[in-house]
């Protein structure tokens, strides 16, 4: 039989590519998947291999429950976890030794792990599961009681990644996390698409995405519901050596957070900048969006735009009272308090804040029990705030108390007692404030103050601002 020549280069071709894509399956390095089996060194096995050849899939088989201890990922390597699968975390808290924050051994352990790699995926169609639940205690109408640990905090993050290079993170449910779910420190060009991450809302510190001192990333079209923050932008003490977290994208994306579904800071003593946060989804949140600078370091350059907020009161023990935009520059406690620890300059017992400047919010529409609140330590901290179309509509929807603004972190009075403004600022520089309006619902709540609130506010341009109310 001949083969005409153009058949067989595209045969060639074909095979070519099939020797090129290296499959490793972990079954085949002694993984049981009978989710009682600790097969973390089987799946190590497996992905050592891979890298050592050079790279290709690392194979998470379908139809397997894979309980595992700590591992490592490695460079070159896709670990592909198929639909039917998962990566269950082991409940043995005695597995978990490695510290996520280096010499802070307070903050949790390193589950998956992985530092100063190149060219790292996880994808596919199926679940890594951190095993949250097993690592709490007493649970409560809205929350987990945290269980004492004595130096080192056993809950595993679920992925965290290090100085790590060009990331692709596609297609996978993450689910159940004990503590941070995917924390990317000093990473560049990384894009997290289409993944779908369910903690759940009552594990305190499960935040979904914390981008931290990292940069040129991409988060899109991808559905959160965490505990704590669902995506962080922020810039840790213990990994000054990466410089700034810049160059972000955040689109298409639904959240649900019992804390700040979209958050820059707390943690920040390096540079926030070049922020691009759009067509975004926010349901049934503690706080919307939010800019919490409680440290050295500076945020410039955000825009947030085409966003639906629905805000909502939850109890103390979450940072927010329903404020769906959020801007507050406080130093942070001071080291006398249990918030400072690691978070202070060594052999300070006092910090300061940045400043916030250059903020855009954009045809953005807020439904809640709180209005915008925007408060600083002084006018120089906060200036070059632009708000326009910006609706607000404060309707009371829980028996949560409210009236109050919360400022935790910080070296002032965390809970502030007070009316709450459809638009609240105080102690700022320059705010636009242009084509917005403040509507109170058919159950207006009782602490209901003014549509526009402004204090020690240096210049406010007010262009075509409206207030109305909703007919019972």
């Amino acid at each position: 039989m001949k083969i005409r020549p153009l058949l067989f280069f595209a045969l060639l071709i074909s095979f070519s590519g099939m020797a090129q894509n290296k499959l490793y399956n972990i079954k085949n390095y002694g993984a049981v998947g009978d989710g009682k089996t600790n097969d973390a060194a089987a799946i190590q096995k497996a992905i050592n291999a891979c890298s050592a050849a050079g790279g290709g899939q690392v194979i998470v088989p379908a139809g397997n429950v894979f309980l595992a201890g700590p591992f490592n990922l490695k460079s070159f390597v896709e670990l592909r976890v198929e639909g039917g699968a998962k990566i269950l975390a082991s409940p043995d808290e005695k597995l978990y030794t490695q510290s996520a924050f280096r010499e802070n051994k307070g903050e949790g352990t390193i589950w998956i792990g992985g530092e100063k790699l190149e060219q790292v995926s996880i994808t596919g169609a199926g679940v890594i599961d951190g095993n949250g639940i097993s690592f709490m205690g007493e649970e409560l109408s809205d929350s987990y009681v945290l269980k004492p640990f004595n130096i080192v905090d056993p809950r595993p993050h679920l992925l965290t990644l290090t100085g790590c290079n060009k990331l692709n993170i596609d297609g996978v449910t993450f689910q159940n996390s004990a503590y941070w779910t995917v924390h990317l420190v000093g990473c560049n060009d990384v894009s997290i698409s289409n993944i779908t991450l369910l903690n759940s809302i009552k594990i305190r510190n499960s935040d979904g995405i914390d981008l931290d001192h990292s940069k040129n990333v991409r988060i899109t079209n991808c559905f959160i519901e965490s505990g704590d923050d669902c995506i962080c932008l922020k810039n840790r003490r213990e990994f000054e050596e990466y410089g700034a977290c810049e160059n972000i994208v955040i689109s298409n994306c639904t959240m649900t957070s019992s804390s700040c579904a979209i958050k820059i800071g707390s943690e920040n003593m390096d540079r926030i900048s070049n922020v691009l946060i759009n067509n975004c989804n926010i349901r049934k949140s503690n706080r919307g969006i939010g800019i919490q600078n409680r440290d050295e370091g500076t945020v410039d350059n955000v825009v947030f735009s085409n966003l639906f907020i629905e805000s909502k009161l939850f109890s103390d023990v979450w940072w927010g009272k329903a404020e769906p935009i959020y801007i507050t520059a406080y130093p942070r406690a001071t080291s006398n308090n249990k918030d400072a620890g690691w978070r202070l300059p060594k052999g300070q017992t006092k910090g300061k804040v940045g400043a916030v400047k250059n903020i855009y919010f954009s045809n953005i529409r807020c439904t809640g029990e709180s209005g915008a609140y925007i408060s600083g330590e002084s006018p120089d901290k906060i200036s070059e705030i632009y708000f326009d179309q910006v609706s607000v509509y404060l309707d009371k929807t829980t028996n949560e108390a409210g009236g109050v603004y919360d400022r935790r972190p910080s070296n002032v009075e965390g809970l502030v007692k007070s009316a709450v403004a459809g638009f609240y600022f105080e102690n700022t520089g320059y705010i636009s404030l242009q084509n917005s309006n403040v509507v109170w619902g058919k159950n207006k709540p009782a602490y209901a103050g003014k549509a526009l609130e402004k204090k020690n506010v240096t210049k406010l341009k007010i262009v075509n601002f409206s207030e109305t109310t909703v007919e019972k």
